[in-house]
C-alpha cells in the first residue's frame, strides 16, 4: 500500500500520457493524483514530509502554468526544479542553520559522526543537482515520449544508483555495523527516506 501511495502520481501521469498522447491531460491527472496522494497520507495519519509538500506545490504551480499557457515546458522543468530545491535546502540548512537534514531523517536509525552526515548531505545535494541537470538535457534533446519514459524510469534509476552509492559509502566506512544501526530495519528506512517524487 505504501509503495502504491508513493508512486501513484507518477504512475498516473505516465499511464495517461501513453494512453492518450496528451501531455496536458496527463498534467491535469498528475495534479489530481498528487492531491489524492496528500489526502491518503492525511487519512492514513502518515506524516507528510517536506519533500512531498515541495512536490505538491511544484506540481500545482508548474502544472497549472502548463495548462494555462498550453506549454509543456513548465511540466518538463518540474523534476529539475524539485531536485535543485532539495539540493539547496540540504546545503542551506547546513551552511546557515548548522544542521544536517539527513540526520533529522535518519538519526533515529543510524548513529553517525558529523563527518559522515556532512558527506551524505553534500553527496545527496550533488546527486539531486545531477538529476535535475540530466532531466533538462533529456527534455531538450529527445522526444516527448522519451522524456516521459525517462521521468519515470530514468530518474528512478538515478535515485537507485545514488542510494547504492550511499550504502557503499557507509559500508566502506564501516558505518553499517550494529554499533551504528539503532534499528534492525535501518536499511529499509534509509531506502524509504531516499525516495523523491519524480
Amino acid at each position: 500500500m505504501q509503495q502504491f501511495i508513493d508512486y501513484i502520481a507518477i504512475l498516473a501521469f505516465v499511464v495517461v500520457y501513453f494512453v492518450t498522447k496528451d501531455i496536458f491531460l496527463a498534467t491535469g491527472v498528475l495534479m489530481v493524483a498528487v492531491t489524492v496522494q496528500i489526502c491518503l497520507y492525511w487519512l492514513l495519519k502518515k506524516p507528510i514530509g517536506n519533500e512531498l509538500k515541495l512536490t505538491f506545490w511544484a506540481s500545482m504551480i508548474l502544472g497549472g502554468m502548463t495548462l494555462i499557457f498550453q506549454d509543456e515546458t513548465f511540466i518538463k522543468w518540474k523534476p529539475s526544479i524539485v531536485n535543485w530545491l532539495l539540493a539547496l535546502v540540504l546545503v542551506g540548512a547546513h551552511l546557515f542553520a548548522k544542521t544536517f537534514l539527513i540526520e533529522k531523517m535518519l538519526g533515529k536509525v543510524l548513529r553517525l559522526p558529523n563527518s559522515a552526515w556532512r558527506t551524505l548531505t553534500y553527496g545527496w545535494a550533488v546527486a539531486f543537482s545531477i538529476a535535475g541537470a540530466v532531466n533538462i538535457y533529456v527534455a531538450y534533446s529527445y522526444s516527448l515520449d522519451t522524456w516521459v519514459t525517462f521521468k519515470f524510469i530514468g530518474l528512478l534509476g538515478l535515485n537507485l544508483v545514488f542510494l547504492m552509492a550511499t550504502f557503499a559509502f557507509l559500508h566502506f566506512k564501516g558505518l553499517l555495523t550494529e554499533e551504528h544501526l539503532l534499528d534492525p530495519n535501518a536499511t529499509t528506512q534509509l531506502d524509504d527516506a531516499s525516495k523523491t517524487e519524480i
